[in-house]
């Protein structure tokens, strides 16, 4: 027996049909009620009803790909979001994404000075890693032609690059090119497959990063939605939701995926209806 969700646009409704849900998405893996967050009917449902209410999202932060690979190289893992946006306006008001490459002691330079964030000054964390992280990158944008046919061929080739990890790399590819053929994986992401049964226990982002990947791709295209709104959805879903997906890991307190506690609670823990938000990593 099918399950049926509504949106509501307006004064009118869309209903949306899903499979039973003791039915399986993939081998193992049953969709579960959409209304049970975070099942794989739950994210279905989300995914399908805010392409309804709302217009694709523009993934880019940048006007170029020397931009692009800025925005995502001076964000990430330790840098708020803010912070990193920050810099990188910094930077690109001091030419820094010009046509000649800045040397590595000019951005460092300006990546050490306070940086406005709108609401206070900070100072960036880093500054000198992702100076040197960031000089490799445009050299090699001002040496070299990327390719962009696929994504994963242009995150392959960034990984090349010192400082681009897989996850950076991937977040560059699905931004410039809105593709589909990675995926952007972090502690969110893997805490959602563990609890929604598409991963296994045993991997983890540093080591097996393509296996969970490929797993990732794999559940998106049997759940009939594009894998850039999915990792989008997910993400923001499930670090807004820090103190409900915690108790829900308690189940897997001593799987490696389960080891890192949210830091932050939910304001307000929704089990059904939609969202209307713009996503960025």
């Amino acid at each position: 027996m099918t399950q049926r969700g509504a949106v509501f646009i307006g004064q009118a409704v869309v209903n949306l049909d899903f499979p039973a849900p003791d039915q399986d998405i993939l081998p193992g893996v049953p969709w579960g009620r959409i209304e049970a967050f975070p099942s794989p009917a739950y994210w279905a449902y989300q995914v399908l009803a805010r392409r309804l209410e709302v217009n694709a999202v523009n993934y880019k932060l940048g006007r170029t790909l020397k931009e692009e690979v800025g925005a995502c190289l001076l964000g990430g893992h330790g840098i708020p979001a803010a912070v990193g946006l920050a810099a990188f306006n910094k930077l690109k008001d001091c030419g820094a994404f010009n046509a000649e490459p800045p040397p590595e002691g000019a951005i460092y330079e300006w990546l050490s000075q306070p940086i406005e964030t709108g609401s206070k000054s900070v100072r960036y964390r880093f500054a000198r890693q992702k100076s040197r992280y960031l000089s490799a990158a445009l050299h090699k944008l001002n040496t070299e032609v990327p390719p962009t046919d696929s994504g994963r061929e242009l995150r392959d080739w960034l990984t090349s690059i010192p400082g681009i990890g897989h996850k950076t790399a991937s977040w560059i590819a699905r931004n410039w090119l809105s593709a589909n053929d990675v995926a952007i994986l972090d502690i969110h992401i893997l805490r959602a497959g563990l609890l929604a049964g598409f991963f296994p226990d045993n991997l983890t982002v540093e080591r097996d990063y393509l296996k969970l990947e490929h797993l990732f791709l794999e559940f998106s295209e049997a759940m009939g939605v594009k894998a850039s709104e999915l990792d989008a959805l997910i993400w923001y879903e499930m670090q807004a939701s820090s103190s409900t997906v915690f108790s829900l890991l308690e189940n897997f307190r001593d799987k490696p995926l389960a080891k890192l506690r949210p830091r932050s609670a939910r304001t307000q823990n929704s089990q059904s209806g939609t969202h209307q938000t713009t996503f960025q990593f």
